[in-house]
């Protein structure tokens, strides 16, 4: 594909390389050789895009000029995201069911579905247009789903729960699961708390591999639209997560968190029951919220307090020794 065809795509500029270079593919910027395209969006790789062997590279409208050709883009990330686009062919998945599926009378499946082996469908669900569920997918009763859904292999929908339309999820995600409630009787011995709630998905939602969203004890566990879930999530039961929100690998949810609008949860962050973390929070890794959080705070560490004064407080916890040995030695004269 010409240098001016993927410009022309990526609505980018191009720089300083010929119109009729020829890009095969893409790579990132040490590994990329001749032929392919690469990109910069983090500053710190700046030095790399002076060196690398990629005929072209993808920048910002404003990083400084370098020898090679470059695409200038507004957002050089998302750019390179479209640029995979243009060379990579996922599978395609032909309308099909599996001879091994099984898939329930009552069952209503929507156009060019395919169905793929050992796949388990059970009574009155409607699966809607363009799914694609993939080996061992399990959707138990009652479940309504939306359009161009998307099941990797051995991912489970519980009963009941909802899903909306460009849904994606990862290997062995579990929506609806039963949520964590146990209460202790007069004898001292648990109790399971019946997990009558569902979990409704929203739409533009992709849940990655392994994620739990457990099912409310009672009401809903909800997903907004456009929230993007990573690896090895914990969302509790009744927890609302809003709209183009971020969790990240390892985070965990307790029961009924409420997490507002477009909030990045780095990894291992977690939440304890019923908190409120407002919009526009950023919460770095490994934090530990017990607390409400105001909306457009940025909070780090554990209990997680403003990452500014987090920054601070780690400072002086690393000198802790020094300044312990100096108080002794004034306090012993």
């Amino acid at each position: 594909m010409k240098l001016s065809e993927i410009a022309s795509a990526l609505n980018a500029r191009l720089e300083n390389g010929s119109p009729d270079t020829e890009i095969t593919s893409v790579a990132g910027i040490e590994e990329a050789r001749p032929g392919q395209l690469t990109f910069v969006a983090n500053p710190k790789y700046a030095a790399d895009a002076r060196t690398t062997a990629a005929s072209a590279v993808i920048v910002s409208e404003d990083f400084p000029a370098i020898p090679g050709a470059m695409l200038r883009s507004k957002n050089p990330y998302l750019a390179f995201a479209h640029a995979l686009e243009l060379f990579y062919r996922p599978p395609q998945y032909l309308p099909c069911v599996h001879p091994t599926a099984v898939v329930h009378p009552t069952a209503i499946l929507g156009k060019n579905t395919h169905i793929g082996p050992y796949v388990t469908i059970d009574q009155d669900v409607v699966v809607g247009d363009n799914a694609v569920l993939l080996a061992h997918v399990a959707i138990y009763q009652g479940v309504r789903v939306g359009l161009n859904f998307f099941a990797h292999a051995h991912s489970v929908v519980r009963e009941h729960c909802q899903i909306g339309n460009n849904v994606l999820l990862q290997n062995g995600v579990v929506v609806g699961g039963d949520g964590f409630g146990f209460a202790k009787d007069d004898s001292g011995h648990w109790h399971k708390i019946l997990q009558s709630g569902i979990v409704v998905i929203g739409d533009d939602v992709e849940i990655q591999a392994n994620t739990c969203i457990d099912r409310a004890g009672v009401g809903e566990t909800r997903i907004a639209r456009g929230v993007k879930i990573d690896n090895m999530v914990q969302v509790g039961h009744g927890s609302v997560v809003g709209e183009d929100t971020l969790l990240c690998s390892q985070a965990g949810l307790a029961g009924s968190t409420e997490v507002g609008k477009n909030v990045i949860l780095a990894g291992q962050v977690g939440v304890a029951g019923h908190c409120k973390i407002g919009d526009n929070v950023l919460a770095t890794a490994q934090a530990g919220i017990p607390h409400d959080v105001p909306a457009n705070s940025y909070v780090s560490g554990a209990p997680a307090v403003d990452h500014k004064l987090w920054l601070k407080c780690s400072a002086a916890y690393a000198r802790l020794p020094e300044m312990l040995k100096a108080f002794r030695a004034k306090t012993a004269k």
